[in-house]
Protein backbone atom coordinates (compact mmCIF):
# COMPACT_ATOMS: atom_id res chain seq x y z
CA UNK A 1 0.00 0.00 0.00
CA UNK A 2 1.57 3.29 -1.10
CA UNK A 3 1.06 6.57 0.77
CA UNK A 4 1.11 9.99 -0.89
CA UNK A 5 0.87 13.21 1.10
CA UNK A 6 0.84 16.57 -0.67
CA UNK A 7 0.81 20.03 0.97
CA UNK A 8 -0.68 18.77 4.23
CA UNK A 9 -1.49 21.40 6.87
CA UNK A 10 -2.86 21.13 10.41
CA UNK A 11 -3.00 23.94 12.94
CA UNK A 12 -3.76 24.13 16.64
CA UNK A 13 -4.73 27.73 17.28
CA UNK A 14 -1.93 29.85 15.86
CA UNK A 15 0.57 26.98 15.89
CA UNK A 16 1.20 25.11 12.64
CA UNK A 17 1.68 21.46 13.64
CA UNK A 18 1.97 20.54 9.95
CA UNK A 19 3.05 23.18 7.45
CA UNK A 20 2.85 22.03 3.83
CA UNK A 21 4.08 18.45 4.39
CA UNK A 22 4.63 16.34 1.27
CA UNK A 23 5.73 12.73 1.40
CA UNK A 24 5.63 9.66 -0.85
CA UNK A 25 6.03 6.20 0.70
CA UNK A 26 6.44 3.18 -1.54
CA UNK A 27 4.46 -0.03 -1.09
CA UNK A 28 6.16 -2.35 1.39
CA UNK A 29 8.57 0.34 2.60
CA UNK A 30 9.53 0.92 6.24
CA UNK A 31 9.73 4.69 6.86
CA UNK A 32 10.64 6.47 10.09
CA UNK A 33 9.38 9.94 10.97
CA UNK A 34 12.22 11.35 13.07
CA UNK A 35 12.33 14.66 14.87
CA UNK A 36 12.33 16.45 18.21
CA UNK A 37 9.21 16.95 20.30
CA UNK A 38 6.81 19.35 18.61
CA UNK A 39 8.11 18.72 15.09
CA UNK A 40 4.74 17.35 13.88
CA UNK A 41 5.54 13.68 13.46
CA UNK A 42 2.71 12.32 15.67
CA UNK A 43 0.23 14.78 14.16
CA UNK A 44 1.15 13.52 10.69
CA UNK A 45 0.59 9.93 11.82
CA UNK A 46 -2.80 10.79 13.34
CA UNK A 47 -3.90 12.56 10.14
CA UNK A 48 -2.97 9.47 8.13
CA UNK A 49 -4.94 7.30 10.56
CA UNK A 50 -7.99 9.58 10.28
CA UNK A 51 -7.76 10.62 13.93
CA UNK A 52 -7.00 14.27 13.08
CA UNK A 53 -8.61 16.31 10.29
CA UNK A 54 -6.54 17.61 7.38
CA UNK A 55 -7.13 21.33 6.90
CA UNK A 56 -5.22 21.66 3.66
CA UNK A 57 -3.55 19.29 1.22
CA UNK A 58 -4.21 15.76 0.09
CA UNK A 59 -3.73 12.28 1.55
CA UNK A 60 -3.88 9.27 -0.74
CA UNK A 61 -3.53 5.71 0.55
CA UNK A 62 -3.37 2.82 -1.91
CA UNK A 63 -4.58 5.14 -4.65
CA UNK A 64 -7.66 6.28 -2.70
CA UNK A 65 -8.20 9.88 -1.60
CA UNK A 66 -8.74 9.89 2.17
CA UNK A 67 -10.67 13.16 2.58
CA UNK A 68 -13.90 12.30 4.39
CA UNK A 69 -12.99 8.62 4.95
CA UNK A 70 -13.43 7.82 8.69
CA UNK A 71 -10.68 6.06 10.61
CA UNK A 72 -12.58 2.76 10.93
CA UNK A 73 -12.90 2.47 7.15
CA UNK A 74 -9.26 3.13 6.25
CA UNK A 75 -8.06 -0.40 7.03
CA UNK A 76 -5.01 0.89 8.90
CA UNK A 77 -3.35 -0.77 11.90
CA UNK A 78 -2.17 1.62 14.63
CA UNK A 79 0.04 0.94 17.66
CA UNK A 80 0.12 3.80 20.18
CA UNK A 81 2.90 4.73 22.58
CA UNK A 82 0.99 3.45 25.62
CA UNK A 83 -0.30 0.40 23.65
CA UNK A 84 -3.92 1.24 24.68
CA UNK A 85 -4.74 -2.33 25.69
CA UNK A 86 -8.16 -2.91 27.26
CA UNK A 87 -7.44 -3.83 30.87
CA UNK A 88 -10.80 -5.62 31.26
CA UNK A 89 -9.99 -7.96 28.34
CA UNK A 90 -7.46 -10.76 28.26
CA UNK A 91 -4.83 -11.01 25.53
CA UNK A 92 -7.02 -13.13 23.25
CA UNK A 93 -9.94 -10.70 23.42
CA UNK A 94 -7.70 -7.66 23.00
CA UNK A 95 -6.35 -9.06 19.75
CA UNK A 96 -9.81 -10.12 18.57
CA UNK A 97 -11.35 -6.71 19.28
CA UNK A 98 -10.64 -5.18 15.87
CA UNK A 99 -12.23 -8.17 14.15
CA UNK A 100 -15.27 -8.19 16.44
CA UNK A 101 -16.22 -4.58 15.60
CA UNK A 102 -15.98 -4.93 11.83
CA UNK A 103 -19.23 -4.38 9.91
CA UNK A 104 -21.33 -7.53 9.93
CA UNK A 105 -20.71 -8.21 6.24
CA UNK A 106 -16.93 -8.27 6.80
CA UNK A 107 -16.84 -9.75 10.28
CA UNK A 108 -15.39 -13.29 10.33
CA UNK A 109 -17.22 -16.14 12.01
CA UNK A 110 -16.25 -16.97 15.59
CA UNK A 111 -14.12 -19.98 14.58
CA UNK A 112 -12.31 -17.96 11.89
CA UNK A 113 -11.71 -15.17 14.39
CA UNK A 114 -10.19 -17.57 16.92
CA UNK A 115 -7.97 -19.08 14.22
CA UNK A 116 -6.78 -15.60 13.18
CA UNK A 117 -6.00 -14.59 16.79
CA UNK A 118 -4.00 -17.76 17.45
CA UNK A 119 -2.15 -17.29 14.16
CA UNK A 120 -1.13 -13.81 15.32
CA UNK A 121 -0.13 -15.10 18.75
CA UNK A 122 2.22 -17.55 17.03
CA UNK A 123 3.48 -14.87 14.64
CA UNK A 124 4.31 -12.50 17.49
CA UNK A 125 5.83 -15.39 19.49
CA UNK A 126 3.48 -15.17 22.50
CA UNK A 127 1.06 -18.13 22.07
CA UNK A 128 1.25 -18.96 25.80
CA UNK A 129 -0.14 -15.56 26.80
CA UNK A 130 -3.62 -15.71 25.28
CA UNK A 131 -5.42 -15.97 28.64
CA UNK A 132 -3.25 -13.44 30.49
CA UNK A 133 -4.47 -9.98 31.46
CA UNK A 134 -2.60 -6.81 30.43
CA UNK A 135 -1.49 -6.16 34.03
CA UNK A 136 0.23 -9.56 34.02
CA UNK A 137 2.43 -8.72 31.01
CA UNK A 138 5.89 -7.22 30.73
CA UNK A 139 6.42 -4.12 28.59
CA UNK A 140 7.78 -6.17 25.69
CA UNK A 141 4.82 -8.56 25.87
CA UNK A 142 2.33 -5.68 25.87
CA UNK A 143 4.04 -4.23 22.83
CA UNK A 144 3.62 -7.54 20.97
CA UNK A 145 -0.04 -7.82 21.96
CA UNK A 146 -0.69 -4.28 20.70
CA UNK A 147 1.04 -5.13 17.43
CA UNK A 148 -0.94 -8.36 17.06
CA UNK A 149 -4.17 -6.43 17.60
CA UNK A 150 -3.17 -3.92 14.91
CA UNK A 151 -2.39 -6.77 12.49
CA UNK A 152 -5.64 -8.63 13.15
CA UNK A 153 -7.63 -6.71 10.53
CA UNK A 154 -5.09 -7.54 7.79
CA UNK A 155 -3.93 -3.94 7.35
CA UNK A 156 -1.81 -2.98 4.40
CA UNK A 157 -0.53 0.07 6.28
CA UNK A 158 0.86 -0.06 9.83
CA UNK A 159 1.38 3.12 11.88
CA UNK A 160 3.59 2.97 14.99
CA UNK A 161 3.63 5.93 17.38
CA UNK A 162 6.73 5.72 19.62
CA UNK A 163 5.98 2.04 20.33
CA UNK A 164 9.22 1.32 22.21
CA UNK A 165 9.21 4.30 24.57
CA UNK A 166 8.07 2.34 27.64
CA UNK A 167 10.68 -0.42 27.24
CA UNK A 168 14.12 -0.55 28.83
CA UNK A 169 17.13 -0.33 26.52
CA UNK A 170 17.85 -4.06 26.26
CA UNK A 171 14.23 -5.08 25.60
CA UNK A 172 13.78 -2.16 23.17
CA UNK A 173 16.71 -3.34 21.07
CA UNK A 174 15.44 -6.92 21.01
CA UNK A 175 11.84 -6.00 20.15
CA UNK A 176 12.67 -3.52 17.40
CA UNK A 177 14.92 -6.04 15.63
CA UNK A 178 12.15 -8.60 15.90
CA UNK A 179 9.73 -6.02 14.47
CA UNK A 180 11.95 -5.36 11.46
CA UNK A 181 12.12 -9.10 10.78
CA UNK A 182 8.33 -9.33 11.03
CA UNK A 183 7.97 -6.41 8.61
CA UNK A 184 10.22 -8.12 6.09
CA UNK A 185 8.19 -11.32 6.31
CA UNK A 186 4.78 -9.64 5.99
CA UNK A 187 5.70 -6.84 3.57
CA UNK A 188 3.35 -4.32 5.23
CA UNK A 189 4.01 -0.66 4.48
CA UNK A 190 5.07 0.76 7.86
CA UNK A 191 5.49 4.28 9.27
CA UNK A 192 7.24 4.65 12.61
CA UNK A 193 7.22 7.83 14.69
CA UNK A 194 10.32 8.17 16.86
CA UNK A 195 12.70 10.71 18.36
CA UNK A 196 15.38 8.02 18.77
CA UNK A 197 17.98 8.32 16.01
CA UNK A 198 19.45 4.86 16.59
CA UNK A 199 15.98 3.35 16.29
CA UNK A 200 15.22 5.18 13.04
CA UNK A 201 18.59 4.40 11.47
CA UNK A 202 18.44 0.71 12.37
CA UNK A 203 14.84 0.01 11.38
CA UNK A 204 13.93 2.24 8.44
CA UNK A 205 14.56 1.99 4.72
CA UNK A 206 14.20 5.78 4.59
CA UNK A 207 13.92 8.44 7.27
CA UNK A 208 11.89 11.66 7.08
CA UNK A 209 13.52 14.21 9.40
CA UNK A 210 10.89 16.68 10.60
CA UNK A 211 11.43 20.23 11.82
CA UNK A 212 8.67 22.59 12.96
CA UNK A 213 5.91 20.91 11.00
CA UNK A 214 7.93 20.40 7.83
CA UNK A 215 10.03 17.62 6.35
CA UNK A 216 13.59 18.91 6.32
CA UNK A 217 15.00 15.88 4.46
CA UNK A 218 13.71 12.47 3.38
CA UNK A 219 16.44 9.99 2.53
CA UNK A 220 18.17 6.75 3.42
CA UNK A 221 19.98 6.60 6.78
CA UNK A 222 23.37 6.50 5.03
CA UNK A 223 22.54 9.53 2.87
CA UNK A 224 21.33 11.54 5.89
CA UNK A 225 24.63 10.97 7.65
CA UNK A 226 26.82 11.52 4.61
CA UNK A 227 24.94 14.39 2.98
CA UNK A 228 22.63 16.43 5.22
CA UNK A 229 20.99 19.17 3.17
CA UNK A 230 20.29 21.67 5.97
CA UNK A 231 22.07 22.77 9.15
CA UNK A 232 19.17 21.39 11.20
CA UNK A 233 19.57 17.88 9.74
CA UNK A 234 23.36 18.06 10.10
CA UNK A 235 23.05 18.97 13.76
CA UNK A 236 20.17 16.66 14.66
CA UNK A 237 21.29 13.42 13.00
CA UNK A 238 24.34 11.57 14.23
CA UNK A 239 25.30 13.44 17.43
CA UNK A 240 27.11 16.15 15.49
CA UNK A 241 28.63 19.14 17.27
CA UNK A 242 28.22 22.58 15.72
CA UNK A 243 31.31 24.79 15.56
CA UNK A 244 31.48 28.27 14.11
CA UNK A 245 34.25 29.53 11.88
CA UNK A 246 35.12 31.61 8.87
CA UNK A 247 36.06 30.62 5.33
CA UNK A 248 38.77 32.58 3.53
CA UNK A 249 40.41 31.41 0.32
CA UNK A 250 38.97 27.91 0.60
CA UNK A 251 40.20 27.44 4.18
CA UNK A 252 37.88 27.17 7.18
CA UNK A 253 39.34 28.40 10.46
CA UNK A 254 37.42 27.81 13.65
CA UNK A 255 36.58 30.40 16.27
CA UNK A 256 37.68 28.00 19.01
CA UNK A 257 41.45 27.85 19.49
CA UNK A 258 43.30 24.54 19.28
CA UNK A 259 41.45 23.18 16.24
CA UNK A 260 43.18 22.65 12.91
CA UNK A 261 41.83 24.44 9.81
CA UNK A 262 40.03 22.53 7.06
CA UNK A 263 39.83 22.80 3.28
CA UNK A 264 36.33 23.52 1.97
CA UNK A 265 34.96 24.74 -1.36
CA UNK A 266 32.68 27.51 -0.08
CA UNK A 267 32.59 31.28 -0.57
CA UNK A 268 34.43 33.52 1.87
CA UNK A 269 32.49 34.44 4.98
CA UNK A 270 31.09 32.96 8.21
CA UNK A 271 30.27 29.26 8.24
CA UNK A 272 29.04 26.52 10.57
CA UNK A 273 30.75 23.13 10.68
CA UNK A 274 29.10 19.95 11.97
CA UNK A 275 31.45 17.27 13.30
CA UNK A 276 30.49 13.76 14.37
CA UNK A 277 32.57 12.21 17.17
CA UNK A 278 34.23 9.89 14.64
CA UNK A 279 35.45 12.97 12.72
CA UNK A 280 37.56 14.18 15.66
CA UNK A 281 40.57 12.04 16.65
CA UNK A 282 42.56 12.79 19.80
CA UNK A 283 46.31 12.06 19.81
CA UNK A 284 48.58 12.24 22.88
CA UNK A 285 50.45 15.53 23.13
CA UNK A 286 52.48 17.44 25.74
CA UNK A 287 49.98 20.32 25.66
CA UNK A 288 46.65 21.20 24.11
CA UNK A 289 42.98 20.48 24.81
CA UNK A 290 42.29 18.37 27.91
CA UNK A 291 40.51 15.02 28.03
CA UNK A 292 37.74 15.40 30.59
CA UNK A 293 35.90 12.09 30.13
CA UNK A 294 36.74 8.76 28.51
CA UNK A 295 34.50 5.73 28.14
CA UNK A 296 34.84 2.40 26.40
CA UNK A 297 32.53 1.41 23.55
CA UNK A 298 31.38 -2.05 22.54
CA UNK A 299 33.76 -1.83 19.57
CA UNK A 300 36.74 -1.52 21.90
CA UNK A 301 37.45 2.12 21.10
CA UNK A 302 37.44 5.08 23.47
CA UNK A 303 34.86 7.89 23.22
CA UNK A 304 36.14 11.12 24.71
CA UNK A 305 34.88 14.49 25.85
CA UNK A 306 37.61 17.05 25.22
CA UNK A 307 37.68 20.56 26.69
CA UNK A 308 38.99 23.29 24.40
CA UNK A 309 40.91 26.36 25.53
CA UNK A 310 37.79 28.53 25.67
CA UNK A 311 35.94 26.04 27.89
CA UNK A 312 33.79 24.53 25.12
CA UNK A 313 33.67 20.73 24.90
CA UNK A 314 33.82 18.43 21.90
CA UNK A 315 33.13 14.71 21.50
CA UNK A 316 36.01 12.77 19.96
CA UNK A 317 37.52 9.31 19.63
CA UNK A 318 40.97 8.20 20.72
CA UNK A 319 43.54 7.24 18.11
CA UNK A 320 43.01 3.53 17.34
CA UNK A 321 46.48 2.23 18.18
CA UNK A 322 47.27 4.51 21.10
CA UNK A 323 47.32 3.76 24.80
CA UNK A 324 44.08 4.12 26.76
CA UNK A 325 43.59 7.89 27.23
CA UNK A 326 43.83 9.30 30.73
CA UNK A 327 41.47 11.91 32.13
CA UNK A 328 43.00 15.39 32.43
CA UNK A 329 45.69 14.45 29.87
CA UNK A 330 46.49 16.91 27.08
CA UNK A 331 45.95 15.95 23.45
CA UNK A 332 46.22 17.13 19.86
CA UNK A 333 43.01 17.05 17.84
CA UNK A 334 42.86 15.85 14.25
CA UNK A 335 39.69 16.59 12.28
CA UNK A 336 39.18 14.09 9.49
CA UNK A 337 36.11 15.71 7.92
CA UNK A 338 33.03 17.81 8.50
CA UNK A 339 29.84 19.05 6.87
CA UNK A 340 30.02 22.83 6.49
CA UNK A 341 27.25 25.33 5.71
CA UNK A 342 27.90 28.88 4.57
CA UNK A 343 25.71 31.77 5.70
CA UNK A 344 23.81 31.59 2.37
CA UNK A 345 22.91 27.92 2.97
CA UNK A 346 25.48 26.48 0.55
CA UNK A 347 26.90 23.16 1.75
CA UNK A 348 30.39 21.74 1.36
CA UNK A 349 32.27 18.74 2.70
CA UNK A 350 35.45 19.78 4.48
CA UNK A 351 38.70 17.81 4.47
CA UNK A 352 42.01 18.07 6.35
CA UNK A 353 44.59 20.51 5.00
CA UNK A 354 48.07 19.43 4.11
CA UNK A 355 50.69 21.40 6.00
CA UNK A 356 51.74 23.24 2.86
CA UNK A 357 48.14 24.45 2.33
CA UNK A 358 47.87 26.18 5.70
CA UNK A 359 48.48 29.88 5.30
Amino acid sequence: MSVIVEGLARRFGTTAALDGVSLAVREGEFVALLGPSGSGKTTLLRVLAGLEPQEEGRVEIAGQEMAGVPARERGIGVVFQNYALFRHMNVFDNIAFGLSVLPRARRPRRAEMAERVRELLRLTQIPELERRWPDQLSGGERQRVALARALAIHPKLLLLDEPFGALDALVRREVRRWLRGLHDRLGITTLLVTHDQEEAMELADRVAVMERGRIAQFDTPAALLAGPTTPFVAGFVGEAARLEGRVAGGVLRFVQPGLPPLAVALPDGPASAFLHPRDVVAHPAPEGPLIRLARATAEGTARLVVELADGATLDAVAEPQGEWPQRQAACRLEITGAQVFAANGARGAAAPLRLAEVR
